[in-house]
């Protein structure tokens, strides 16, 4: 069996869960997700007829669990390794080898990183100079001294690519795509703002000038100042976005189709001085976003790849987007604002769309609906043709029947869960990314409810026999 090549060749329909969800256990007893649990979704996913699985990004994440404040773009999060499937060193050292050569441009860097972070538990601009400003003769002596820990630290990277590899042969054998998510940008305290200085508006010291985020907008009445560092569109540029071309191919190496989270910081960005209280003192830069794209389409033709088009979006943004045939988004939560030209009501979606009911950082449907005025519910009802007790599932049967070519429910959706199973809220810091899909949820009964929606509105699985 297999799937079979571009992944939106034709109407699919797939499940938003992030792999930390499948996580089980407590503290030193917790088993990782790339394993056995991970397998168990894939098969629930193919005979519900869903053929994509969509996830966050897969780095290790800084303070706060969010995994768009990945230390690496490249690396996994080892939390992630199932440790009862580990792969047997001995017996598999030759492809060891073979994953730390082809994957030295970052390995290297990102093991002596994270050493670096444990011996100074500060971030990096706070280290010594030697190691801040990466000077040869010091990182040759740490290396030496540290020789064991990195050993460990490069061991513990390929487990998870092992154990990711695996993952994405048994998927595609029974035809489920694997959809992935790049951070437009990344943590302050990374690797590569640390190995890449030139590529970030830093000062210095290394900390960054100038904040990203985003204005207010329907999350939050004064934006969203997300902290991250900015690019140096010059210097990426004069570079031929050789950054941005390495940080797309390794996630090509994964996934078979990439979303790129906060696209309109690619036509244009709210830049906020360093130092601000809120992102309402930002302002809009343009960003070189066609150029960067020909840059991509030049090495990966196809562009698989998904807009996350949602926010503030501007005609230089669609566009950009229409220019290199890129999906947006559509959210059905956003549909309800009582204007019929709403862009995320079904009735007005176009194919080349990806229609979710919610996203990551949605409350679920159930605790949406839940926080919902009376007459705002009403109009919801209305819409939809349901009653209270249906929502969700009239939610995602709505995204699923629309002309979209990919519709994806979250996993939380699927399981009609109040707002207890809510992922992330944006704008806050604590109490975000721990929610867990406790085993056994999702069953056979389930998977038949869905199967036959799948079946009807054409979006039945990819697998060919």
């Amino acid at each position: 069996m297999s799937v079979a090549a571009r992944p939106l060749e034709r109407r699919r329909s797939g499940v938003l869960l992030h792999p930390t969800s499948l996580i089980s256990g407590d503290g030193a007893a917790e088993r990782g997700a790339l394993g056995a649990a991970a397998r168990g979704f894939v098969d629930w996913l193919a005979q519900a007829g869903f053929s994509i699985w969509q996830v966050l990004p897969l780095g290790p994440p800084g303070g706060g669990g969010s995994p768009y404040w990945a230390r690496s773009d490249f690396a996994g999060q080892p939390s992630m390794i199932d440790r009862d499937e580990l792969p047997d060193l001995n017996s598999q050292r030759s492809d060891f080898e073979v994953f730390r050569a082809a994957q030295l441009d970052w390995l290297e860097d990102y093991v002596l990183f994270e050493a670096l972070a444990d011996r100074f538990k500060s971030p990096w601009w706070d280290w010594p100079e030697p190691y801040r400003a990466r000077e040869p003769a010091a990182m040759y002596r740490f290396a030496r001294e540290t020789r064991d820990q990195l050993e460990r630290r490069r061991i513990e990277q390929w487990q998870f690519d092992w154990q990711w590899r695996a993952l994405r042969s048994y998927a595609a054998a029974r035809g489920v795509y694997l959809f992935g998510d790049l951070p437009i940008y990344v943590a302050p305290d990374s690797v590569a703002t640390w190995s890449a200085r030139a590529q970030f508006q830093l000062n210095a010291d290394g900390k960054p000038t100038l904040l990203a985020g985003v204005p207010p907008d329907y999350f939050s009445a004064d934006g969203q100042l997300w902290g991250n560092p900015l690019y140096n569109w010059e210097q990426a540029e004069r570079d031929k976005f050789s950054f941005w071309r390495t940080r797309l191919a390794r996630q090509l190496q994964r996934f078979d189709l990439v979303r790129i989270d906060h696209f309109r910081g690619l036509a244009a960005y709210w830049a906020v001085p360093a130092g601000a209280a809120t992102a309402r003192e930002g302002r809009w830069c343009p960003a070189p976003g066609r150029a960067l794209f020909q840059a991509l389409a030049a090495d990966f033709p196809d562009l698989p790849l998904v807009a996350e088009d949602l926010g503030v979006i501007t005609p230089d943004v669609e566009q950009l987007r229409i220019a290199f045939g890129l999906p947006g988004m559509r959210v059905l939560q956003f549909g309800f604002d009582g204007s019929p030209d709403n862009p995320h009501l079904p009735h007005n979606y176009q194919h080349d769309v990806v229609a979710y009911t919610g996203t990551h950082d949605n409350d679920t449907t159930v605790g949406w609906y839940r926080s919902l005025q009376r007459s705002d519910a009403e109009r919801v009802e209305f819409y939809l043709g349901t009653a209270p007790a249906r929502l969700a599932e009239s939610m995602a049967r709505a995204v699923l029947g629309s002309v979209a070519q990919l519709a994806i429910i979250p996993a939380q959706d699927l399981l009609q869960l109040g707002s207890q199973a809510r992922l992330n809220t944006p704008g806050t810091v604590s109490g975000n990314w721990s929610w867990r899909l406790t085993a056994g949820s999702l069953t056979a009964a389930q998977a038949q409810q869905f199967a036959p929606l799948n079946h009807v509105f054409g979006r039945v699985s990819g697998v060919q026999t």
